[in-house]
Order: structure tokens, then sequence, then C-alpha cells
């Protein structure tokens, strides 16, 4: 289910996935392919790991690359989860090719 809300983006966010929504900040980004897939594919991160262990998870290795590069947003950029949503954004298919559990290759990349 797609929910559009401005409130909660900071900057240059647009899209948020909070099982089972999409959050998006303007309707308009409704039609926007690839972020849909982006988000989507997060909700299948979400949905292999129970979301809750998700959001631990997502946490932890958050914290862990904040200590690492010192800068939350190129931390951000290199969760394993957002890797493997960014790297896969553009293939429609994606999802349907995807095996469980792809985000772990995605941490050492």
């Amino acid at each position: 289910m797609i929910l559009v809300s401005k409130h909660f983006f900071r900057k240059n966010y647009v899209g948020l996935s909070l099982w089972p929504f999409i959050i998006l900040k303007s309707d308009a980004l409704k039609k926007d392919e690839t972020l849909i897939n982006h988000e989507k594919i997060h909700l299948r991160q979400q949905l292999e790991l129970f979301v809750v262990l998700f959001y631990i998870f997502y946490l932890l290795e958050f914290l862990i690359r904040c200590l690492f590069y010192w800068d939350s947003y190129k931390a951000y950029q290199n969760l394993s989860f957002e890797r493997e949503a960014y790297y896969n954004e553009e293939k429609p298919n994606y999802l349907n090719e995807r095996k469980p559990f792809s985000f772990i290759k995605y941490l050492w990349r």
C-alpha cells in the first residue's frame, strides 16, 4: 500500500518503506517506477527478517558504518540494504529473480 506524507522526510529523501507501507513525499512519485521498485526491495528485505529484525540490523549496521565513515550520509549509502536496493532498482524483474537474503552479499562490496 502506498501512502503520501511530506512529514516523514528531510532534505532529499522522497520515499520510505515501513512494513507494509511505502510512504512517498508527494503523490507524483507514485509514477516513479524506479523509486517504487527500490522501496519494494526494502519491503522484501523487511519481510525476510520478520520486520523487527530488519530494523534492528539496519540500525546496528548504520551505527557501525557511522563510526567507520564519520559521515551519516555516507554510512546510509553503504548499508547493505541500501546497496542492494540502489543497485537493482532499475531492474523491474529483480524481485522475481531475487534469492532470499540477497542483501548479505552487499555487506562487503
